[in-house]
């Protein structure tokens, strides 16, 4: 019977600025005292992301003695569920867990698929062996940051919308979109903390004939 740590509620709040996610999908192998732990890492945006990834990993290993695992979404970690697969309570799921939390790794889930070698490892063995793998797994296939960004919606004519454009991409600014109709839309990410100062610029820049949307959030890489 799977045994499930549930959602923790985190103060209500601004939110974190950023978090740390995998960088993609993979798996990583560990041996401890001839038992294999194969950790399977993969992003999730969801929950039912996390719910799908950790079936398909469980279909792959249908002979293994455990399929233990854990996710995390959420950039304020509001979702988080382990499950230790029928190992001893609190000797795998959590700690795999644990070590997300730890790195402070966020919308993503780990797998861990035990092949046992015939040798027991005990309460604290296993907790090191299954927090362990997901450590060393998100050494070896890496993470990325991501930070939160205002959506911000630029319309302008199409005599200043070229330049704008290139003068955005010159200045570092994360353009996500162009959109063109009977003028064009220039969609792009900021840290809230330019948005004042883009608005000045932005001003300039076309003579004052741009108009800016404020939209709302999303996280894009650092």
């Amino acid at each position: 019977m799977h045994q499930e740590q549930r959602a923790r509620h985190p103060e209500r709040g601004e939110g974190p600025s950023e978090y740390v996610t995998v960088a993609a999908e993979g798996v990583h192998e560990t041996e401890v005292s001839r038992s294999r732990f194969l950790c399977a890492l993969a992003p999730a945006a969801t929950e039912a992301e996390a719910q799908e990834f950790v079936a398909r990993i469980r279909a792959q290993h249908p002979g293994a003695n455990h399929n233990c695992w854990a996710y995390v979404i959420g950039a304020d970690a509001s979702v988080q569920k382990a499950s230790d697969d029928g190992e001893p309570g609190g000797t795998a799921g959590v700690p795999m867990l644990q070590m997300l939390l730890r790195r402070e790794v966020r919308y993503a889930a780990a797998v861990v698929t035990r092949y046992f070698g015939g040798v027991k490892l005990g309460a604290g063995g296993l907790i090191r062996a299954y927090g362990g793998a997901v450590g060393e797994a998100l050494d070896a296939l890496g993470t990325v940051t991501r930070r939160r960004f205002r959506i911000v919606a630029v319309t302008v004519g199409h005599e200043r919308a070229g330049r704008l454009e290139n003068d955005l991409r010159a200045t570092g600014r994360a353009v996500r979109d162009v959109r063109y109709g009977a003028e064009v839309t220039i969609e792009l990410g900021l840290p809230e903390a330019e948005v004042a100062d883009f608005r000045s610029w932005l001003a300039d820049a076309t003579a004052g004939t741009a108009l800016l949307e404020l939209g709302g959030e999303a996280f894009g890489d650092v």
